[in-house]
């Protein structure tokens, strides 16, 4: 069977531009969720959110007549093309898997504003060409020269996982020796109003797995990863970051927004990627939970976590806890953070646990990062709907 490795790793996360950026971030713990300042949040329950800096957007050097979420994903797919060092051959043959749900909805929100308030026509209708998903895999193929299979996954907040696991499935069927996959959603109002509606964003940073959790924040970013085949890999002498060992993907066909009560969806999806590794599960050692911090979620995570694993055998924990749910990005930037706790041997923490949910029987690496010799580690993402996907990454 044909082996997959990571060669290039690209961010824009709300600790700003750069993968070394996110991890300094990650490593020390640091809160990313503050004040919105892109939209109104005037009445809500909730008024923060993981935003992406302005200075970090404006630095990116890419023309602010392109939509956010495109802006953001072009310079997180430039930076692992780059560390990949493909060539312009090369990326000729390079499929493109991008897991997006918002697509350019802020610019769109902009112009309905501009319309409804000033009562004339917006001069910002030319939005309107970028906002629907399907835009981001357009924008970056004909930006990047990438002239392989293009796909776009919707798959609610595990989109990003999705992306990666599609990809690898277009190399392993000789589709494409190589992929760049990823997941990008900016913020937008109807993403933060709705979650506000529905009384699930906490009005304070999240807590994953806390007792007292009250919901979860929402985020925004752009992760992509350069997968290939190892031995064309090793071949051209190219870097490596960790090897894909095994990925699943399941449906629980059980409610519109609720997982299963007993996690039957996130279990099958766990332990199908653990035999497409051809791991057992006493050989991971971190688990990347989805860990939004709703009270729901978080639970039944848990629960089937001790139905794959045992209670307590496993260390889990949170990135949303420091910068959020950024929706479709959600499962390739935490794909991004397991490689990067694999190769620096560091779980990163999740931040605002003080009193641990009696229901949760981990380590959930409270507010401090730990050191932590890791050969294997599996990534969740567990989107609306029951749509699941497990990652398993080898250092």
């Amino acid at each position: 069977m044909t082996r997959i490795v990571v060669s290039g790793l690209g961010v824009v996360s709300p600790y700003g531009a750069g993968v070394k950026t996110f991890w300094a971030g990650l490593a020390a713990g640091t809160c990313a969720i503050r004040p919105i300042t892109l939209i109104e949040t005037e009445g809500f329950r909730s008024r923060i959110a993981a935003e992406i800096p302005a200075d970090a957007v404006a630095g990116l050097g890419l023309s602010a007549r392109r939509a956010r979420a495109d802006r953001l994903a072009l310079a997180a797919a430039r930076e692992a093309l780059a560390e990949a060092d493909l060539t312009a051959r090369a990326r000729a043959e390079t499929a493109l898997v991008v897991g997006a749900v918002g697509g350019g909805m802020f610019e769109g929100e902009e112009w309905y504003w501009e319309e409804t308030r000033s009562g004339r026509p917006s001069s910002r209708i030319k939005a309107l060409r970028s906002i629907l998903p399907s835009t981001h895999a357009e924008t970056l193929g004909f930006r990047l020269g990438l002239a392989g299979p293009k796909e776009t996954v919707v798959m609610a907040c595990a989109s990003g996982a999705a992306a990666i696991a599609l990809g690898a499935d277009l190399i392993r069927l000789g589709a494409a020796p190589c992929a760049l996959v990823g997941g990008v959603d900016a913020l937008t109002r109807i993403c933060f109003m709705g979650f506000n509606a529905l009384r699930l964003l906490d009005p304070e940073p999240c807590r994953p797995f806390d007792r007292d959790r009250k919901g979860m924040s929402i985020g925004e970013a752009a992760a992509f990863l350069v997968l290939e085949d190892a031995e064309r890999c090793r071949a051209r002498g190219a870097r490596v970051h960790g090897e894909l060992l095994g990925a699943a993907l399941t449906t629980d066909a059980h409610h519109v927004t609720s997982p299963h009560p007993q996690g039957e969806g996130m279990v099958r999806a766990m332990r199908l990627a653990l035999a497409a590794a051809g791991v057992g599960p006493d050989e991971i050692g971190y688990v990347n939970a989805h860990g939004t911090g709703t009270l729901q979620n978080d639970r039944t995570e848990a629960l089937a976590l001790a139905r794959v694993f045992g209670a307590g055998r496993v260390l889990v924990s949170s990135n949303k806890s420091l910068v959020g749910h950024t929706m479709a990005a959600a499962g390739s930037l935490e794909a991004v953070a397991t490689l990067l706790a694999l190769q620096h041997g560091l779980v990163p923490p999740t931040a605002h646990l003080e009193h641990v949910d009696p229901e949760i029987l981990f380590d959930c690496v409270p507010g401090v990062a730990r050191e932590a010799p890791l050969e294997r580690a599996l990534s969740n993402s567990f989107g609306f709907g029951g749509q699941n996907v497990s990652l398993i990454f080898g250092r």
